[in-house]
């Protein structure tokens, strides 16, 4: 057999081509409604094909840039970034990017368990109450067609024509109407997305109040270096995790103000509406011409999902979404709540340090004051010992009897002490003067 022939550099290329295609794609778990999560590794253009996103927003869920937390309701799917939380969520199933973070398989494992437990409610009421429309569960696995986002959208009671909005807790709806339903799907993956965004901005803030406190309170006990590093250092993580948790509140508030954003969020009942309004116009069409019938189905089937269909006005009850904001919305402004006062401690223990810092300060001021007065004083009594030094002659100087010596030693001390009590009756004088008009405490 003959060698194949190489290409000189034609291995650096397909090895360039290899590399580029990894960097393409890269691995996302799928969770779909029936809980049993798996692998895929798929590219972006295959994640845009299957959830119907533009580019820019799969850019919010690139790890290596940075994005303030958002919550992004589109056509066909729901884009979550909040804090470490990443997903797409669809009608049918929420796409994860892979982490080996311990925190994301806590994640998982929440969001597996919800929908479960959920699937299991909905069928235990279901039989209770002898429903024929009971969901299945759990229920079948969907893949990514429009097909499957439809007949999920079919079995989940939310579906047009069946609709009925409840107002009890956000993951199991109550008995309204004589009958028992759950949130849908994309609902359910999205408040366990909240409440991991919140429950671990929940911690984190709990966490830096048990040791902010106790190191405010030591450093107003004793102000030393270490203990002002230590309050640094807390201010800084304070402030983060402020900006942080007000960014998750603000973008909570601006979903509750906004009523068209939370409409888009209703992804199943927009897909059980476009099967609606399809299979009323089918059955039209039937009754007139089955060869326009059958040229739409053509037609239809030629175009992208997503691009035939607009739902402009189409306005669903967003009373269940909006409870569902709200209960978070609650939660995340009671942690930012709790930094507030921490942050008011922490001015509070400023605000003390500054006084108490002012004080020693007026303290060491009159200090000064008290000694620059000493120095005057003093310097009086020197300038009589340097009177009495001057090289003059004097009879005290050469005395020349006894009884003249003796005089001499008297006039001596007599000076002495009387420059000493001079001194002294000076200074009392300047610090009565001082404190009488305020410069002395």
């Amino acid at each position: 057999m003959r060698p194949l022939a190489t290409v000189p550099g034609g291995g650096g290329r397909r090895k360039a081509g290899a590399a580029a295609a990894a960097a393409a794609s890269r691995e996302w778990l799928v969770v779909p409604a029936s809980g049993r999560a798996r692998l895929e590794e798929a590219g972006k253009h295959a994640v845009m094909a299957r959830t119907g996103l533009p580019a820019r927003d799969l850019r919010v869920l690139d790890p290596l840039l940075s994005y303030p937390s958002t919550i992004l309701g589109r056509e066909r799917a729901i884009v979550v970034n909040l804090e470490r939380v990443k997903a797409v969520i669809t009608a049918a199933e929420v796409l994860l990017p892979n982490s080996k973070d311990p925190d994301f398989a806590q994640f998982v494992r929440d969001l597996q368990a919800r929908v479960l437990i959920s699937s299991g409610q909905a069928a235990e009421f279901t039989d209770i109450e002898g429903e024929s429309s009971a969901i299945a569960s759990p229920f079948p696995a969907p893949s990514s067609s429009k097909g499957q986002e439809l007949e999920m959208a079919k079995k989940t009671p939310n579906a047009v024509g069946g609709m009925t909005h409840s107002s009890s807790m956000p993951t199991l709806a109550g008995v309204k109407d004589g009958s028992t339903k759950i949130l849908p799907f994309e609902f359910r993956a999205l408040e366990v997305c909240l409440e991991s965004a919140c429950r671990s901005l929940e911690e984190e803030t709990g966490t830096l109040e048990k040791e902010a406190y106790p190191a405010l309170d030591e450093l107003t006990s004793k102000i030393s270096t270490l203990n002002l590093e230590r309050v640094r250092q807390i201010k800084s993580r304070l402030v983060a995790i402020s900006g942080r948790v007000q960014k998750v509140r603000d973008e909570l508030e601006h979903l509750l103000d906004d009523e068209m954003d939370m409409a888009e969020m209703y992804l199943t009942e927009k897909l059980a509406q476009q099967d609606f309004s399809e299979t009323s116009s089918r059955v039209e069409v039937d009754d007139h011409d089955p060869q326009l019938e059958e040229d739409r189905d053509e037609d239809y089937r030629s175009e992208p999902y997503g691009t035939n269909v607009s739902f402009a006005g189409y306005k669903p009850n967003i009373e269940e979404l909006e409870m569902l904001l709200e209960a978070y919305f609650v939660q995340i402004d009671g942690t930012l709540n709790k930094l507030s006062h921490l942050r008011e401690y922490v001015d509070d223990t400023e605000d003390y340090i500054n006084i108490m810092l002012d004080d020693k300060q007026n303290q060491l001021l009159q200090m000064g004051v008290m000694l620059s007065t000493a120095t005057v004083v003093v310097t009086a009594g020197v300038a009589v010992v340097g009177l009495f030094g001057m090289n003059i002659g004097i009879s005290l100087y050469n005395p020349d009897t006894p009884e003249a010596t003796r005089a001499a030693h008297v006039k001596f001390w007599e000076t002495t002490f009387g420059t000493i009590a001079g001194c002294t009756i000076l200074y009392i004088v300047a610090m009565g003067w001082g404190k009488r008009s305020g410069l002395l405490q």
